[in-house]
């Protein structure tokens, strides 16, 4: 009786592909998180003054 050989490893099932909107998804940068947020809760013109001149593009000096 002869043996039969081992049988080879199969390569690992690809991923199934998603067909979705990638559009219809939000991403991480897709928000407002970062941009503008005041570090303190009380609006204080002095605060907002500082925060504006600290914002400011430096072509507008």
């Amino acid at each position: 009786m002869s043996t039969a050989p081992a049988p080879e490893p199969r390569d690992p099932k690809p991923a199934a592909l998603v067909f979705d909107d990638p559009l219809s998804q939000q991403s991480s940068d897709d928000t407002d998180r970062g941009w503008g947020e005041r570090s303190g809760s009380d609006s204080d013109s002095a605060a907002d003054l500082k925060r504006f001149l600290d914002e400011k593009p430096p072509h507008h000096i």
